[in-house]
Parts: C-alpha cells; structure tokens; sequence
C-alpha cells in the first residue's frame, strides 16, 4: 500500500446531529447496549478488543486488524475523532422468525481518517467492522481475526477438514458438533474450525461467535493461535481463487469450462483474500450474547447488522413447505421409476391436495448435470403447468457449476418457463469468489421474482435481509445423513446442538419430517439406506423440529405415500407455519434439550426435543394472552422409548401462566398448538 497520510490529533466534544465526538482521553473506544449489560471496548492502538457482560469479561483482550496493499492499517494510525450515537427504531420483516426487529442500541465509531472501525452493543449482543475510505480498488491480504477465552469456557464447535486437494477451505460445512473446554480445543491437522462457535462462561452465559454482512469477502474461520492469557482462537480465511476446475467427484476434475459437471474446485490460490473496492465496509465480526442459552433463539444481531432490503417490495415472496423427492428415493421408487413424469404428477396432487405450496425437481429432471437439456422421462414444461393450474410451484435443483458465471441467464429463462425458484448445491466454499457469486443469483433471481434455497453452503450471514427472496441455508448436518448413517455419529445431540450453534446465524436446510422412526440404541437397529431412510428418535420429534428448526422453505423429507398413511401427523406438520411473528426461547441447554414458543398470527406454537436421555419437561404457558386457550398437543407416547412412531395426540383447555408436564422419551420430543377459545 502507498503509505496514507493520517490525521492526527484530536477534535473537542461536540454535541452534532445526535451524536457525541468525544475527547480522546485513554487509548481506548466503548459501546454499550441500552440495558447496560452487554459491552465492547476497542484499545485504540494497538488495536484489540474485548467482550463484557455486567463487567465481567466475556472474550479477553484480543488483537485484530487489517493489511492491505501490504500495509497494516494500524502501522501509523492516529486517531481522528470518537464518535457515539444511540441507534433506534424497528423495521418490519419480510421473511423471518418476527415481524419486526427492534433496531435500538449504541454505536461508536473510531476515525482513523482514511479508515475507521465501528462498535455496535446491543441487547442482544455486541459487534465490531473495519471501514475503509481509499479510492480506487485495494487488495486485501489477510485480516488478523480471533477471540481468546478463558480455558475453563465450555466450546462448541464444528470441525471440517478437506473434501478436495488437501485444502480444509473447500468442504461441505455439515459436520457433528463437537464439546470441548477451551483449553482442550485442538483443532486437528488439516482441518479449520468453522463458525457459528459457541461457548459459556461459568455463570452459563451464552456466547456464539458468527459473522454479518458477509460481501465480497471471504468467511471468517478458525485456527488455534497462540495468547499470552487464555486460550486464543485465530481468524483463517480462503484466499482467492487462482486457478479453478470443474468437478464431478471428489478428485475428479478438468479443466474444460464446456463441461461443467457437479462442483467448481480451487487448485491453486492467490496470495491475497480479495481485490475490492477501496471505499467499503468489511463484515461484522458478531457476538450474540444470551444470559443462558435458551436466549440465542430470541438473537437478532446477524439480520440486524445485515444489508438493508436490494430486492424491493417483497410482497411476491412466498415461503412455504416443500414435497421433497430425494430424500424418500421418489415415493421409495428409485429414481428410474419415480423420476418421471407420472411420478411428479404424482406429487404435484398430494401438494395440492394437502395445501402444500412447492414441490422440488431434485436431481434427475434434466440430463445429467445439464440443465438446458430436459431428461426424456421428465416433461418439464408440462409439469410446471400442470402445477401452476393446482396452485403448486416447482422449485428446480441445480449443481452449482451449472449455475457460476450464467446467473442472469439461468434466471430469466426459467422465470419465463414458470419455475419458482431455485435449490443450488455444491458451493463448498466460502471464498470472496464463491461469496460473490451467492449476492449475484440473489439478485438475479430477485429481478425475476424467484426463490432460492442455497444448499451445500456455509452458515447464513443476514443476506435473507437483503434478498428476502432466499429462503434458506444448508450448513448442517441434516436429516439427508441418515441416508448413510453410521454409528459413529451421535444425531440427538446433534440435532440439539445445532439448534443452539447452527440456527444461531439463521435459517437452516435441515429437512425434517421423516415417518419411519427408529429408537435409540442400539446402534444396529438403524443403518443408512438409499431407498428407504428414516429417522433416529421419536415421530413427536420430527413434528417438534417443524417449529424449533427456523426454514421459510421448509422440506417435508417423506414420500407422499408414507404421508398418506400417516395423515394426522402430517397435516399438523403441513399446516405448521414458516415464518414467524414472534419467537421466545423457554429453556435449554446444548448438552441437554430445547424449546421454544413461536408465534404467527393469534396461535402460538411451543416445542422440544431431547438428546439420547429420557427427560422430563415443564412447559409454561406464560407467554399466551389473557383467557382461555385450546392446547392442541403431540407428545411421545409411553412405549415410544421401544416403538418411536408411538404418540399421543390429545386437547386440553389452559390459561396464560399453567403449567404441565411434558415427558420425553430417548430422542424424544413434544409439539402444541395454542388457539384462542
């Protein structure tokens, strides 16, 4: 970088606009959220951080910064001015778990003169971004960002190591969510530790470490580093893709652009993150803060610091549940049979009988990996009519390579056909190239008034505040596991981990739903299967994840004809909403369960699910309204331990504030529906 020239000195407090510039009388900066629990201080110089709630330390001390055009934004920096300001007001959602977000807390921002770092506290928890103002284009070459934790602070976190030429940066991002003490934490050899992280301090708060506003960048992920204090834990980032293939398999790849197959796979790297504009904003490093972890649920902090609505009046969005073929091999078919045009026709009426918006084309529908050419057993045209004329919409799978670099293309022509949207998978990245083109379908998709699911990517960022019109994330390891479960993996703990980790940062792809339902041990009651693939743990739990698993797209995994036979069940689950007026979290903890209460309209919605171990719940109802209301309930039944797809469906009458008991059994769960009488 040519050296900038800065501006030093300070400036006297001036009162402007509603905010302070304040005099520079220590080396440090501070945010603090409008309830006083929640603080970030920033040293000045050398830069660091730290996070407090009620004044006691959260992360410790930790440096940051920036080198860019080879030159450490701190080298030389003197600072301009501090200024505060109280930030306000709400904003009305489109798609999301609220209807609203309140916008309220206090930002400070630190001017270096050509460059500038940002604090945000809010209720929910703190945050803090460097800012430049350099013209023209820069090249950033690396971002020196981490959190050090006391050694006692209890972690979770998801470890990916490499699917593709021994680089742990392109991987599938749908891993087991692991627990360690801090001080414990080794990240393996050839792996990366990948966000959201969370952890808790000794008097149980929760903390869990994401990031926002993630554009033309690359994702934030993490390596052991070394402290002189605590346990730290250093930013990694995938620098920019030099040299790229595609690819079928894992290991298999050319090099002809004309041949795209499955996935686009980095060989070779640049030296540096990104070459960007010069005047920007870079993203939120967040820090969702809950007095337990029952409150990361209620976060809004990731959609709050986000990007500001790009698609315009969102009226058009439509999120729904989705008739899923995948997953149940097309009506437990196998796809040479269920593939087809009948086959489809055949979901397209059980959607439309059963008031299911979308059906998606997974793979199969065009020739292999070739989305311009239809496969001769499946009459697309046909089929987007035949659904369009019952009031279904068709939702076409696509490989990522089929996609990069014909983003406006791809959407216009399938608008016109009348598709709805799009399920893009194979990313397995999150390098500013990859990041890039996520924003450009986005908005593509957007000026054409279609839906997106990005599948086989890393966790959400806020985009789904931008582009409304993305509807959901992968990011997880998701029901699709199943299909090759081994027993190795432990899919109740999982499944109540990510809850509290994974759906931290947003929506979540987790395809919930399943109807054959396989107890808890022993391990060889359940293997993997292609063809016919159920679930681990108790029905009641797959109805519970419907409403604990936040998706505005939300996958019914199960074939029509198991539905069918399970109709009481389903339909609760179909009628189930995706988005949401309000959410509250009720009490849980990642090693133990979860629950929640949602609300759409005038019904409220509570549900739970436990790991591996029988549990007793006591659900309290002192979120509903003044009167009496009708308590529609699914709760494990008391054989469910040994038969899973047992349950009890029962009604009751209850007032605001009572409280009854709800047992689980081993991998179990409990879902009810609050209606005024």
């Amino acid at each position: 970088m040519k050296r900038r020239n800065y501006l030093a000195g300070m400036l006297a407090a001036a009162a402007v606009a509603g905010c302070t510039c304040n005099p520079i009388a220590k080396n440090e900066a501070t945010a603090v959220s409008p309830d006083g629990h929640n603080e970030i201080r920033f040293q000045l110089k050398p830069f660091a951080y730290e996070v407090l709630r009620d004044g006691q330390t959260l992360v410790a001390k930790t440096a940051v910064g920036m080198k860019i055009d080879g030159a450490c934004l701190c080298q030389n920096a003197m600072v301009k001015e501090v200024t505060t300001k109280a930030l306000s007001g709400c904003e009305k959602t489109e798609v999301y778990k609220k209807d609203k977000v309140c916008l309220e807390g206090q930002e400070t921002f630190i001017d270096y003169g050509d460059f500038g770092v940002r604090l945000v506290a809010r209720n929910d928890g703190v945050a803090y971004r460097f800012e430049t103002k350099f013209p023209g284009e820069v090249t950033v070459n690396c971002e020196k960002a981490g959190f050090t934790l006391c050694p006692k602070a209890e972690c979770y976190v998801n470890y990916n190591g490499s699917d593709f030429k021994g680089d742990p940066l392109q991987n599938s991002w749908e891993s087991v969510n692991e627990k360690h003490l801090a001080g414990e934490l080794k990240v393996p050899e050839g792996k990366i530790a990948y966000l959201p992280f969370v952890f808790k301090a000794a008097d149980g708060t929760a903390v869990c470490v994401t990031e926002s506003d993630l554009v033309d960048y690359p994702g934030w992920n993490l390596k052991n580093g070394e402290a002189d204090k605590g346990v730290l834990f250093r930013g990694e980032f995938a620098k920019f893709p030099k040299k790229v293939a595609f690819c079928e398999g894992w290991g298999k790849y050319h090099l002809d652009p004309n041949t795209r197959l499955r996935s686009q796979k980095v060989l070779e790297r640049e030296d540096f993150l990104v070459k960007t504009k010069g005047t920007r904003t870079f993203p939120w490093r967040c820090f969702q803060i809950g007095a337990d972890a029952s409150k990361l649920v209620e976060s809004d902090l990731v959609w709050a610091l986000a990007t500001p609505n790009k698609a315009g009046d969102g009226k058009w969005i439509k999120p729904g549940k989705v008739a899923w073929d995948w997953w149940n091999a097309f009506d437990n078919l196998g796809e040479e049979q269920g593939c087809t045009t009948k086959g489809y026709e055949r979901f397209i009426d059980f959607a439309a009988k059963n008031g299911v918006e979308y059906v998606i084309f997974d793979e199969g529908w065009s020739e292999k990996l070739n989305i311009w050419k239809y496969h001769p057993r499946v009459d697309v045209p046909h089929l987007i009519k035949y659904a369009e004329e019952r009031g279904v919409g068709i939702i076409l799978w696509m490989a990522w390579a089929q996609v990069v670099g014909e983003e406006e293309k791809v959407a216009s022509y399938f608008a016109k056909l009348g598709a709805k949207g799009f399920k893009v998978d194979f990313m397995d990245r999150d390098d500013a190239a990859c990041v890039n083109f996520l924003w450009k379908f986005a908005d593509a998709c957007a000026k054409e008034h279609m839906l997106v699911d990005y599948h086989g990517m890393f966790k959400p960022t806020g985009m789904e505040r931008a582009y409304p019109n993305v509807l959901n994330f992968e990011g997880i390891h998701g029901l699709e596991q199943t299909k090759w479960y081994t027993a190795k993996w432990d899919m109740m703990a999982s499944d109540v981990k990510s809850y509290f980790v994974r759906m931290s940062a947003g929506p979540m792809d987790y395809t919930p739903g399943a109807m054959d339902n396989y107890p808890v041990g022993p391990k060889e009651l359940y293997k993997g299967t292609h063809t016919n693939p159920g679930s681990i743990g108790t029905r009641c739990r797959q109805m519970a994840m419907m409403t604990l698993y936040f998706a505005p797209l939300q996958m019914l995994c199960d074939s029509p004809t198991k539905y069918e036979k399970n109709l009481e069940c389903f339909k609760f689950m179909a009628e189930t909403p995706v988005v949401w007026d309000d959410t509250i979290g009720l009490k849980g903890d990642p090693d133990t369960m979860c629950a929640c209460a949602r609300r759409k309209g005038g019904a409220w919605y509570a549900a739970g699910m436990t790991n591996a171990e029988a549990r007793d719940f006591d659900l309290c109802t002192k979120f509903l309204g003044a009167g009496e209301w009708t308590a529609e309930i699914f709760r494990d039944a008391p054989n469910a331990d040994v038969e899973p797809a047992k349950y009890v469906h029962e009604k009751k009458v209850v007032k605001a504030g009572d409280k009854f008991a709800v047992h689980m059994a081993p991998g179990g769960g409990f879902v009810v529906k609050f209606t005024k009488k």
